[in-house]
């Protein structure tokens, strides 16, 4: 509640520094809508803390699946209100922003989460070396890093290289993004599935071949179909390798570990995908499209010896780690 109430301040914010012209204001505004989005990723932790372990996985692909019906009415309402103000473009849209914060107040207040345990305020900890030093650790934040940077590199891109570089039409860029994404969350409705199958390692290798494909066909031309599959499958390699890594941090803290591990998971995935974002486009203007597509296989590269060195190296995925160990010491007490 706290957070949405930032980012409800922010909405208003951003509807006021439009109508006055205020630029400083508008970037404080988007300041604050920012620190909400930090609030709301950590949604997905809450879905997996207050389910059973044999749900989790799903529980955290599910989460996602708001972002489906985000990519659709977020859009269309930012459209239909961009001149519901007049001389003031999009300031209506921001408003709109505050109802959507109100409605999610009111869904908080009827979520009953529970409280935190005791073993959660005052539980026994490990050094935070020994936490961020596990290899199970280290691969899920890596590959979570790699596949939301190598998703916001290209995807960031992609509306300049379209109506710039291949000279489409503004409306066919909206549409190649609306359909990433769909790509990027429609997987979570069998994401956790997969992943309680077959592992979080082998969803990862698939959502990097996915990440490649994307590559391949952004080589093979420029028509508004060959944007519209990559982006597509590059929305299906981002929810592959994003939600397997989160599932992978879930199993290495402690309850009383897991507001620090999620935060910093969180810090550094989030700090990639901003930092790609930033050198995306200036990428794209001084070298161009290829090398934004170029510059992402290496960080896929690493990906793929993260996880040759985790499976075959000093970790061996296949035994119980300690927080599984003793995880299942208390449930059998």
């Amino acid at each position: 509640m706290i957070g949405t109430g930032i980012g409800a301040s922010g909405a208003a914010a951003a509807a006021v520094s439009i109508i006055y012209s205020n630029f400083a204001l508008f970037c404080l505004s988007i300041f604050c809508l920012g620190i909400l989005s930090g609030f709301t990723q950590l949604y997905r932790f809450t879905a997996a803390d207050v389910v059973t372990k044999e749900f989790r996985t799903k529980a955290v692909s599910l989460v996602m699946v708001g972002g489906i019906l985000a990519g659709f009415i977020g859009p269309s309402v930012a459209s239909k209100a961009k001149d519901l103000i007049a001389d003031a473009p999009f300031a209506g849209s921001y408003l709109f922003v505050i109802l959507f914060h109100v409605l999610i107040v009111a869904i908080l207040f009827m979520i009953r989460l529970p409280q935190p345990s005791v073993e959660e305020q005052t539980g026994e900890t490990r050094p935070l070396k020994v936490i961020f030093s596990q290899p199970k650790f280290i691969v899920a934040v890596l590959t979570s890093m790699i596949g939301y940077g190598v998703m916001a590199m290209i995807m960031t891109a992609t509306p300049l290289a379209m109506t710039e570089g291949s000279g489409h039409q503004f409306s066919d860029a909206a549409f190649v993004i609306q359909w990433h994404v769909v790509g990027m969350f429609a997987p979570s409705f069998f994401t956790g599935s997969l992943i309680h199958r077959f592992g979080a390692v082998p969803i990862i290798i698939t959502g990097i071949l996915l990440n490649l494909l994307c590559i391949g066909i952004n080589f093979a031309g420029t028509d508004v179909y060959n944007y519209w599959f990559a982006l597509f499958f590059l929305g299906m390699g981002w929810n592959f390798m994003f939600v397997a890594g989160t599932t992978m941090v879930t199993e290495t803290y402690r309850p009383a570990e897991k507001a620090i591990v999620q935060g910093v998971n969180d810090f550094f995935v989030f700090g990639a995908a901003a930092f790609s974002s930033l050198l995306s486009g200036v990428v794209q203007t001084t070298l161009g499209w290829e090398a934004v597509n170029l510059s992402t296989i290496p960080l896929l590269g690493l990906a793929v010896i993260a996880l040759l060195w985790y499976c075959y190296g000093f970790s061996n995925p296949k035994k119980l780690s300690m927080v599984e160990v003793e995880s299942s010491s208390r449930t059998q007490k």
